[in-house]
């Protein structure tokens, strides 16, 4: 005969204020890990756009590495491997914001670098026609175009970034995830925390996905 039970909603309600506890530790390390992230794919996509000799491999190693590699490894790395190789202390926390900013920029990168490659190269040379040094072509004239091109990505890189920071849980980070796995522990009713996360990520999410679409139009 199996075991069955219930479900009662005021569980579910009554688990939501410490979730949202998380969901501020949730956006912290996920704006934070995608700034660190887009001056990181910023940096190695224009590197990868490049044809720098020793730093285009480099970059390259990066992406490969991080793309081909989970990101709850990644942190798992960050959080107990590099310390105990180097012998240093790091905090759950900033060890869960580098493994975002990490995997983001390596993501970003790629974005960055496709959007480059689509800008016209009649622009470059006209801004060397103008006289602008190889910078102020980049800066002034590229990367103003290109951004237009990338927003859609980065805009969608952040709202995954949002979703990852639920693996970092298994670094002890007091996320909304790891909030509900303790909630479940006190009160074992799986089903009620875990439909409250649910449906928490479900309208942050859509919140978030609402509010980028609209600032990508007026960005355009």
């Amino acid at each position: 005969m199996g075991f069955t039970m219930k479900f009662e909603w005021i569980y579910t309600w009554n688990v939501i204020p410490e979730l949202l506890k998380g969901m501020k530790m949730t956006m912290f390390i996920a704006v934070l890990g995608i700034l660190l992230g887009f001056m990181i794919g910023l940096i190695t996509g224009l590197i990868r756009s490049g044809k720098h000799r020793i730093l285009q491999p480099v970059t390259g190693i990066y992406v490969t590495v991080i793309r081909g590699t989970p990101l709850m490894v990644q942190a798992l790395y960050l959080y107990f491997a590099i310390p105990m190789m180097l012998q240093f202390n790091l905090s759950a926390l900033t060890a869960g914001i580098l493994a975002i900013g990490l995997n983001s920029g390596a993501y970003i990168s790629e974005i960055v670098r496709g959007a480059i490659q689509s800008v016209d190269p009649g622009q470059r040379e006209a801004g060397e026609c103008l006289g602008l040094n190889p910078f102020q072509i980049t800066t002034a004239v590229i990367l103003p175009q290109a951004f237009k091109i990338m927003l859609p990505g980065l805009c969608n890189q952040f709202i995954i970034s949002v979703k990852d920071t639920s693996l970092l849980t298994v670094i002890g980070v007091a996320e909304m995830t790891h909030q509900a796995s303790r909630a479940v522990s006190s009160t074992f009713r799986t089903v009620e925390v875990y439909t409250a996360l649910a449906i928490l990520y479900f309208l942050l999410n859509t919140l978030l996905s609402f509010l980028l679409a609209k600032w990508e139009r007026r960005m355009k």
